[in-house]
């Protein structure tokens, strides 16, 4: 279980003032490595925060995209997710169940920006998608 501190931590790391709310939501994201989105994240804190709105959680995690310290993931048509794991990894997407879990055993090369291209490529990402245990069978 991740802690407060360790959230504080985390936010100057990345150059990010540590304000209520960012720490809460950077808390919830270090202790739920579940890939939520906005309305997930909003709706478990708001209980706790009533005077949190959807537009601060959004804003939120718009600064920590930009600063590096999580990745959005647009793995599904509907909503992006939001990942606290910036090392480099792939993601399998349930198309049962709609979790997204982390794949790391993958050859690190996969993730390195070609060379030789005339595109400006800034990040890589890997998505499988298919059936999870749990949900193969159905």
């Amino acid at each position: 279980m991740f802690t407060t501190l360790q959230s504080h931590e985390y936010l100057r790391k990345h150059s990010i003032k540590p304000s209520v709310q960012r720490t809460a939501v950077m808390d919830y994201l270090m202790n739920n490595r579940t890939h939520p989105t906005i309305d997930e994240i909003y709706l478990a804190l708001s209980p706790s925060m009533p005077t949190l709105s959807k537009t601060t959680v959004y804003n939120t995690l718009d600064i920590f995209v930009e600063k590096g310290a999580v990745r959005a993931l647009v793995i599904d048509e509907k909503n992006a997710r939001y990942d606290v794991d910036i090392s480099a990894h792939a993601h399998f997407i349930c198309k049962g169940c709609g979790k997204v879990h982390d794949i790391f055993d993958l050859k690190p090369s996969l993730f390195q920006i070609p060379r030789d291209t005339p595109f400006k490529i800034d990040a890589v990402e890997i998505s499988y998608m298919g059936f999870c245990e749990k949900c193969k069978g159905n």
